[in-house]
């Protein structure tokens, strides 16, 4: 029998302070042992039906259920609706095909809802009493300390509940409250504003007790946006909203203190913290702050309660995920000191004390460090250029009796940065061992939201290894809170063009359910709520405002229907639709300005393929694909996509109209833009490309000659990327479908610029915005907008999963699944597995000397697999509908399989070679 883990709830990540009454329940089969085997019981192994008890608070009792039913992804909530506060536990076990022989009971899972409405928050949010600017920039706030003694009965739990207008940490009795750090997030303030829950038990005593946060601006009052940005968006106040609420042996609750008038405030040690520009912190200044003294604390402020919806979030929180120690201490021409962390990343560093403390205490002056943050160096200096108006600069100044303070380490607690290197200035210098010092004394902490990996990819190519490397890099340092588009510049917005490109890879890397699903809702309010007109923001949270318009935008604003839709198919939950609905709608009916034929307004101007390769560094919208194409080809898109989820959603009537809307657009862009040869007006490799793999080409005939065009393309540019935001994702896609994966491939071996290989010569170790984010001759790109950490290009992740590795969900939440590899290039093995709500799938293949293919699956427990072998493909589209019958069907276990195959048959492809092309080029494969 397989083994079930213990019920996961919702898309929440623990199922601690739930936000809803009713939980979804989920469990996960395993099937292999330790030493890696299956046994042979648990080949095809199928569920019929299972058990769920349930022990709910307070009760003497356990529920049980028996339901039959082979679901085991989010099935209904058994029992009564949960109260908010309210405590089960949860456990489950399946029966299998005899519907008699169950598997053991899985372990119990502790379910517990928080305040499921607004009405349940007796506190209300505090400030300080006057505006405290910082004294190192007047346009800044100064971060705050609020605090409160107060008593406690002898008690058996404690929760804290707590949210911030800015980003806080608390400390209850001294000691740090949680380890979620920008907290609460960022969301839509005005719609939508997160709280947390903590468990408190164990830091509450009897008698006093001191609750104390500390608040700094963050996304709520700081600066954000280019060309100089707005503060205050959401408000001018920071503050902070909590509450503690205790029960009693005999079950008694009773809230023990809440933000009120009652408390005190004072200004933090930390100076100003800005997200763009940095932390300033003062040790000098530093107090006992979390002790129960009050002494110099003045009175506070309450603010009115949030018109917002106060919210459990699904998603994790922002941690601390791993810790990066430098890697070279380096000198510069001009005797700028930088540390190398030999990686390109999102967080903050982690400074020990002790030197400036010995420092302050030899010389007797104040000592003051600053770090500069950046993510390349150009001429052998820090390279700062692309960080525009961000500061990114931490200082640490250590002065007076700091040494008493007890500190031993610093870090900034409220910003972030993105960045390889960091220069230092002001630190102790002079000795044998200051290389040794430096790189001895500060590391570099890892931000991101701590969603879990899921996804996994390996190749016989170390270059390809690094390309899938190098994207997870980028997505971990753009999912922070938000989903972002750059972590280091002053931007950091939630572009949505973005995160629609790459939501497919993004699911494979990481279970975005929550986190995802979350900022969904923020775009919902916005869209909604904020304009009656259909269009979503193009960055959200929308903050800006005067700096930029309110326009509709294809790829950008289709994010609204296709993000849900990409959501469903990775994890079966068909509340990212019902959720999502009313948007997806208003969008395409409303948003949408339409011509006479029902395709786009051509006269509109589009981002459509942003940032392809031969467009201008000043002009990225100059692209030698239509806009006006990419948009039409989009509206066909997702008006085929809310037709299949109408249907899914039983909304029969819509999905009938869609679909229809669906075939006569497909008309209309036919007649528009394709000849009945087959060739397209936007004769380039992304315009090609998406009317293939959008299926906008019904005649087989005309497919086949768009392939065949798109392969002269590709050959044409000798292999080298001509694809920006639209094209990139599909480009290998379609190649790959159309039977042409050689293709594929020598454009993913591609080294010359542009090409995903090139960056990597180039010891890129993150995604780069542009493909030639740097020059050959190491120089920066003269754009301004030149990133070195944007996920966006990364999208060919998904091809690697799905194609080279050959991974592929079939159903939604991979209840069905596709393994049909297909091998290519020099690429001579791959391996991938994927987390799926079901258990683990595995693939993994190699070819040998011989020319003998070999593969390896692991298939989970109540999921089937369709395995297809090379040799069976063919040239064919294993993602058609008629592909249903190639291969065979496998039930859950591990599979083994064999056949011959010729790798290299057709490799390399040849380029066309042009007039003035040398007879013998150098090779540009890696």
């Amino acid at each position: 029998m397989p083994f079930l883990s213990a019920p996961t709830v919702e898309q929440h990540a623990t199922g601690f302070g739930v936000g809803t009454p009713s939980p979804r329940l989920s469990w996960r089969f395993t099937l292999a042992k330790k030493d890696n085997t299956v046994d042979d019981a648990d080949r095809d192994w199928k569920q019929t039906a299972y058990d769920i008890e349930v022990k709910r608070q307070g009760a003497t009792d356990v529920e049980s259920y028996h339901v039959e039913s082979n679901d085991s992804v989010l099935v209904p909530w058994p029992s009564a609706p949960l109260q908010s506060r309210e405590r089960a536990s949860v456990r489950v076990r399946a029966f299998g095909s005899d519907n008699k022989s169950a598997t053991e009971w899985s372990e119990w899972t502790a379910v517990e809802c928080g305040l499921l409405s607004k009405s349940d928050w007796t506190a209300v949010p505090i400030t300080s009493t006057e505006k405290v600017n910082s004294p190192d920039n007047e346009k800044a706030l100064r971060p705050l300390r609020f605090k409160k003694v107060f008593s406690v009965p002898k008690t058996s739990t404690g929760r804290l509940y707590i949210t911030g207008l800015g980003v806080y940490r608390a400390f209850l009795n001294g000691q740090r409250v949680g380890t979620s750090e920008m907290a609460p997030g960022w969301t839509s303030y005005n719609h939508r504003l997160n709280y947390e829950t903590f468990d408190v038990t164990s830091l509450l005593k009897d008698g006093d007790n001191v609750l104390a946060v500390e608040v700094a601006e963050g996304w709520y009052a700081g600066r954000l946006a280019f060309h100089g940005g707005l503060r205050c968006i959401y408000g001018q106040d920071m503050g902070v909203m909590a509450q503690v609420e205790v029960e009693a042996e005999d079950g008694k609750r009773s809230t023990v203190v809440t933000t009120d008038g009652s408390w005190t405030s004072s200004p933090s040690a930390t100076l100003r913290s800005e997200i763009y520009d940095g932390e300033v912190y003062d040790l000098g200044q530093e107090t006992d702050w979390t002790s129960s003294s009050t002494e110099g604390w003045t009175a506070v402020r309450t603010l009115d309660v949030p018109a917002a919806d106060i919210i459990s979030p699904s998603a994790p929180p922002v941690r601390v995920t791993q810790t990066v120690k430098p890697i070279e201490r380096i000198v510069t021409k001009t005797g700028c000191i930088i540390l190398d962390f030999g990686q390109n990343l999102v967080g903050r560093l982690r400074v020990q004390l002790a030197p400036l403390l010995a420092q302050l205490a030899d010389s007797g002056r104040q000592v003051r460090v600053s770090f500069v943050h950046a993510e390349v160096l150009e001429d052998g200096e820090l390279g700062t250029r692309p960080l525009r108006d961000a500061e990114c600069t931490d200082t640490l100044i250590v002065g007076g009796d700091a040494a008493e303070k007890g500190l031993t380490e610093w870090n900034p607690n409220y910003t972030f940065h993105g960045f390889r290197y960091a220069s230092v200035e002001g630190w102790p210098e002079g000795g044998d061992d200051d290389e040794k010092s430096l790189l001895d004394n500060i590391v570099a902490d890892v931000l991101h939201t701590d969603m879990k990996r899921t996804g996994y990819f390996e190749c016989s190519h170390p270059m390809v290894n690094k390309l899938h490397t190098n994207t997870l890099w980028s997505m971990r340092g753009n999912f922070l809170s938000i989903p972002t588009d750059c972590p280091q510049r002053d931007e950091r917005l939630g572009w949505t063009g973005d995160i629609q490109v790459f939501c497919n890879s993004a699911s494979y890397l990481y279970n975005t359910a929550g986190m995802l699903g979350d900022w969904l809702q923020d775009l919902a309010a916005e869209q909604l709520l904020d304009a009656d007109d259909g269009v979503p923001p193009v960055v959200v949270p929308n903050i800006l405002q005067t700096l930029w318009p309110h326009a509709p935008l294809a790829v950008w604003d289709d994010v609204t229907v296709l993000t849900p839709w990409d959501l469903y198919r990775s994890f079966g939950d068909t509340s990212f639709l019902s959720r999502q609905y009313e948007s997806m709608v208003a969008w395409v009916d409303r948003g949408v300005p339409r011509g006479e034929d029902g395709l786009w307004v051509s006269t509109l101007q589009q981002l459509g393929d942003w940032l392809d390769p031969a467009a201008p560094p000043d002009q990225p919208q100059e692209t030698r694909t239509s806009g006006a194409l990419v948009a039409d080809a989009y509206l066909v898109r997702v008006t085929d996509v809310l037709a299949q989820a109408s249907a899914v959603l039983g909304k029969t009537k819509e999905a009938v109209r869609y679909t229809a809307d669906a075939c006569r657009l497909r008309s209309a862009f036919q007649n528009k833009y394709l000849t009945p040869a087959g060739l397209l007006v936007g004769d380039s490799q992304t315009g090609l490309a998406l009317a293939l793999v959008f299926d906008l080409l019904e005649n087989p005939r005309q497919r086949a000659a768009a392939a065949s065009r798109l392969v002269e393309h590709v050959r044409a540019a000798r292999f080298r990327v001509a694809t920006g935001f639209a094209g990139t994702p599909i480009i290998t896609h379609a190649l790959t479908r159309a039977g042409y994966p050689q293709m594929a491939y020598r454009m993913l071996q591609e080294k010359s610029k542009p090409s995903w290989m090139y960056p990597i010569t180039m010891g890129a170790t993150t995604i780069w915005e542009r493909w030639d984010s740097m020059l050959p001759d190491g120089s920066i790109n003269p754009g301004e907008m030149t990133s070195f950490n944007h996920y966006a290009l990364g999208a060919i992740v998904h091809w690697l999963h799905e194609s080279v590795a050959g991974v592929r969900c079939l159903t939604p939440g991979w209840k069905e699944f596709a393994v049909s590899p297909i091998p290519g290039g020099t690429i001579t093995s791959a391996e991938a597995a994927y987390e799926t709500a079901y258990g683990r799938v595995e693939a993994k293949w190699s070819i040998t000397d011989s020319d003998k293919f070999v593969l390896d699956v692991l298939v989970p427990a109540n999921t089937s697999a369709q395995v297809i072998l090379p040799h069976e493909r063919g040239d064919k589209d294993v993602t058609a509908p008629e592909a249903k019958d190639l291969g065979r069907w496998v039930g859950s276990g591990r599979h083994h399989f064999e056949s011959q195959w010729g790798n290299l048959t057709a490799w390399p492809p040849a380029p066309i070679k042009g007039l003035f092309d040398p007879e013998e080029a150098e090779s540009t494969i890696v």
